[in-house]
């Protein structure tokens, strides 16, 4: 049965990078690209990075239902679309959606038998030095998701399995998130999500 890997974690954590390096490497997933109304970056593609809409074209998704959930963080809106996630799983592939903690528990309230992934950094520290290396963010945002993380961290019970994503060892990562859909094909009664 395709399993439905929910990966979550703090801004500046690295799941961006995780899910790209899993790309390049032809892991065999059905990866979805969220809907964001945030304004995209330099490096970011459309339909590839986000599917980067406007906010009328966000409120109709929300309207018509194609949104498993959504959520507005940092003030703007992020959704994981509903078909992309059911085509691929009636396809049979496993499919990994990425969200924030707050998208996570909304998924874990509709599909409990999702796989919840939480991704951890080494330190706030280090964290906050992946932050302020990606320049993307004022000093008051900076501050705002620092203050977020530590909080998204005390929400650890909701997650089945925890990872620390050090930098420079997205492998690592990789290989532990493979180990995990290995081991929860293995289960006497492996999960199976219908949307």
């Amino acid at each position: 049965m395709p399993l439905l890997i929910v990966l979550s974690g703090p801004s500046g954590v690295g799941k961006d990078a995780v899910l790209t390096r899993m790309r390049k490497l032809g892991c065999p997933f059905h990866y979805v690209v969220t809907a964001t109304t945030r304004s995209r970056r330099a490096v970011e593609k459309d339909g590839v990075d986000y599917h980067f809409l406007s906010q009328e074209e966000f409120q109709r998704m929300i309207d018509e239902g194609q949104l498993l959930e959504w959520a507005r963080v940092y003030g703007n809106c992020y959704g994981v679309p509903k078909a992309e996630i059911s085509q691929a799983l009636s396809a049979g592939m496993d499919v990994v959606v990425k969200v924030d903690v707050q998208g996570a528990a909304t998924i874990k309230s509709i599909l409990s038998e999702a796989v919840f992934v939480f991704l951890m950094p080494p330190s706030m520290e280090e964290l906050e030095a992946r932050l302020r290396h990606r320049h993307s963010e004022s000093s008051s945002e900076l501050t705002l998701r620092l203050a977020r993380a530590k909080e998204e961290t005390g929400s650890l019970a909701l997650f089945d399995y925890v990872l620390t994503s050090h930098e420079g060892r997205i492998d690592d990562v990789i290989s532990q998130i493979k180990a995990i859909v290995v081991s929860e094909k293995c289960r006497a009664n492996p999960r199976s999500v219908r949307l």
